[in-house]
This record gives C-alpha cells, structure tokens and sequence, in this order.
C-alpha cells in the first residue's frame, strides 16, 4: 500500500497540536476534570447554602432569652474558640439538622459583628 509522503508529518502534527491543545487547555485555559467540577460545584452550593441560612441564625441569636449572656461568653473566648462557643449556643443548628454546622457558625459570627 502506497501512502502520500505527506501523511506522516501530517499526523505528527496533528498528534503534537493536539497535545499541545490539551496543555494549554488545563494549564491557562480552565479546562477542569469531571472531580474537580464536582468538587467547586459542592463547595459552592455549601457556601450559597451557609450564606442563605445566615439570617435564620442571627434571628435565632435576637430570639434567645439568654442572648446577653451567651454574647459574652462567646466574646469572652479566645479569639479562634469563638466559633465553638456559638456553636454551643444552639444558634448554628440549620432547621431540621441535629449538630450545629461549623461554616455556618463562622459566618454567623461575621454578621454578628464580633
């Protein structure tokens, strides 16, 4: 079988051009793999989620009785201990859930300028 004398740089540069794509794609492109869209898709809804559930804290932290008091437990803590004692306030529990959620107790803390 004859073949062109062309088609071998031919596909040569077809095989380099196209690594060359792939390269440049994920490196300076934004190319992502199927994992990491996942993961960026997961963070982000966790953090739209924590931000939408923010004011159902602060209101449940303007609703509590005790309210004065915890403030000044949670201002009398240690600056990186804040968080665990708001989460000891109850105020971080979302509705529904059975433990306080973490992020959204470091984003209450934010909005209740502490």
């Amino acid at each position: 079988m004859n073949t062109p004398e062309w088609l071998k740089p031919a596909i040569l540069g077809a095989a380099a051009g196209a690594i060359a794509v792939g390269i440049i794609g994920f490196s300076w492109g934004g190319w992502v793999t199927g994992g990491t869209a996942t993961k960026m898709a997961n963070a982000m809804s966790r953090d739209s989620v924590t931000a939408a559930l923010v004011p159902v804290c602060v209101n449940t932290s303007r609703a509590d009785v005790n309210r004065t008091d915890k403030l000044a437990t949670i201002r009398d803590a240690s600056a990186y201990q804040r968080r665990n004692a708001l989460m000891e306030t109850g105020w971080a529990t979302a509705p529904g859930a059975d433990a306080p959620s973490r992020d959204l107790a470091a984003a209450c803390l934010d909005a209740l300028e502490l």
